[in-house]
């Protein structure tokens, strides 16, 4: 998923993160009184940051889509409570250098009670490459055969290394080898279409709660957009009797932290997240504080298309030599277990297995080189980036942003900096969430302040985004070298030679500033305690329900 904040999924800011937008819908709401647990009827309340541009499984790209599909919907395999890949329509597969074979669950049915077939893979692989489809997500299906060439508009669709052996039997061929393959498949372009459905609505398709078929733990019983959605255990689904609880409401939507905290602390919803600003009121009110390590990068992301001064290599380094990342962790987030950002792999990601056999975290096997904040060095750069643009003075930059509190409060310290280190005029550009995406896609910004959460557990799903072919590299970097060597890593199967490439990726992007990491984000939450068994994962969704149950309260078991 991947999970981008202001361009694909990102893991955890469904329910609680700043970078997202949206106002507070409940006034009317008919649910504006439900309790945050009912244990009589399984039911739950939550609240979501903004409702998702679309749930159409082969064009969703953002975190709101992939937590709502997650559990509407469901991939050959998915993640277990423990976060590990486990049998989701697939109840058995073989992976190889070539390709994969899956074989499917016969009690596998869509919501409609029909089965789940091969064919409903099939169709939905060739539908996100085709490119009338316009998927931004396409590139993750290219490592199966003909995949890019397809998407390009080269060959038909019926030249994807993918076909169907009878109903319950799926067999795919590599375009190179792709030992992560199985973690893809649990990803939601990865999701079944039945062909139908999508036929039939056109371009409607998942506009509307009656206009999806479901083959996930729950159905979407009621969608009124812009104030509430509700799902409902899916009485068709394979695994039903493992899902416990009954309906999950969402009859909120807002990013306010505030907001999310209060309609918490008023036992209205079961979840929220809390900012540096209710941590401490949480703390006194004897609330338990929960912390997840999201593995999502955030970042300032630079617009490379022609006429843009953020193209200009030396103006890049003049604002990497100027910004210290550890400065707007410690003094303007204040948030504890939020980690200054200096890679473009965080911290999370997983690297080579040690000798012993035991995993291993890619950066403590591949440090990355730190550039050390220095003013005159940044006035240096700037000078040299005003004689190769051959201006006098700079004109004003735009920043865009979400329009929460915090994406706010993080716009202004740059501005702040910019302004008083380099003499810098920037403009804070605030979107709400659906409008941020579309200046994204557009190209409408200087710089954006967005984000990266990982799509399957891969270093990959970081190496590949600031590709030439990557939809989601909205600044549109173009470097031969960075692609060189992601193509290097992705078409091997060697761990050596595939993290060596990704070391000179990482020292790369240092010297050549496509973005500026700022931090590695972690969620610090309250939630209810009947609530249990609530799975908090960097891959698949977060937060997810599936397996989670509400526990009767004290002296009433």
């Amino acid at each position: 998923m991947k999970s981008h904040w202001g361009q694909r999924p990102s893991p955890f800011l469904i329910f609680f993160v700043a970078i997202f937008c949206g106002a507070l819908f409940f006034a009317h709401s008919p649910y504006a009184q439900a309790q945050a647990v009912d244990a009589q009827t399984s039911r739950i309340t939550l609240s979501l940051a903004t409702e998702p541009p679309t749930l159409n499984s082969a064009q969703a790209t953002d975190t709101i889509a992939n937590f709502l599909l997650s559990h509407l919907m469901e991939g050959l395999l998915r993640y277990g409570q423990d976060g590990s890949l486990q049998g989701g329509v697939a109840e058995r597969w073989e992976l190889t250098e070539t390709g994969a074979r899956f074989w499917l669950r016969k009690n596998a049915r869509w919501s409609d009670g029909k089965p789940v077939t091969a064919d409903d893979f099939v169709f939905a692989w060739r539908y996100a490459l085709k490119p009338e489809t316009a998927s931004q997500y396409a590139f993750i299906l290219y490592p199966l055969r003909n995949a890019e060439a397809i998407n390009r508009g080269e060959l038909p669709v019926e030249n994807l290394g993918v076909r169907a052996v009878g109903a319950h039997e799926l067999r795919v061929e590599f375009e190179k080898p792709c030992p992560y393959f199985l973690g893809l498949t649990a990803f939601m372009s990865y999701m079944p279409l039945r062909e139908d459905m999508v036929q039939r609505w056109q371009r409607a398709y998942a506009a509307d709660a009656d206009k999806l078929l479901y083959n996930g733990p729950y159905i979407m019983s009621e969608w009124i957009h812009g104030a509430s959605i509700r799902l409902r255990r899916n009485p068709n689904y394979w695994g039903r009797n493992e899902v416990a609880i009954a309906e999950i409401d969402l009859p909120y939507f807002t990013a306010d932290t505030s907001a999310q905290f209060n309609l918490f602390r008023d036992k209205r919803i079961a979840l929220a997240s809390l900012d540096s600003g209710q941590l401490d009121k949480a703390v006194e009110q004897g609330f338990d504080i929960h912390q997840f390590q999201t593995g999502a990068l955030f970042f300032l992301e630079f617009n490379f298309r022609k006429g843009r001064i953020t193209a200009n290599k030396s103006f890049r380094k003049a604002l990497q030599a100027l910004l210290d990342p550890s400065i707007l962790v410690n003094k303007i987030l204040g948030m504890p277990g939020v980690l200054p950002a200096y890679s473009l792999f965080p911290t999370t990601v997983t690297g080579p297995i040690r000798s012993t056999g035991e995993a291993s975290y890619f950066r403590d096997q591949f440090p990355v080189r730190r550039v050390t904040a220095n003013l005159d060095q940044a006035r240096d750069y700037l000078e040299r980036a005003k004689k190769e643009l051959g201006i006098t003075a700079f004109p004003p930059l735009h920043l865009l942003v979400g329009d929460s509190p915090r994406a706010l409060q993080e716009a202004e310290y740059y501005q702040y900096v910019l302004k008083r280190g380099l003499g810098l005029e920037l403009r804070i550009d605030q979107q709400i969430f659906k409008q941020r995406l579309e200046k994204m896609r557009r190209g409408d910004f200087d710089i954006v302040a967005a984000a990266w959460g990982p799509d399957y557990d891969d270093i990959m799903t970081f190496a590949d985004l600031f590709s030439s072919w990557n939809d989601n590299n909205r600044g549109r970097y173009n470097s031969p070298h960075y692609d060189a060597l992601v193509s290097q890593a992705a078409n091997t199967a060697d761990p050596k030679l595939r993290f060596q490439a990704m070391a000179e990726l990482q020292e790369l992007v240092v010297e050549d500033v496509p973005i500026l990491p700022t931090y590695e984000s972690a969620s610090l939450y309250v939630q209810h305690p009947q609530l249990r068994g609530v799975r908090r994962s960097i891959f698949g969704g977060d937060p997810n329900f599936r397996d989670a149950w509400i526990a009767l309260p004290e002296g009433k078991r």
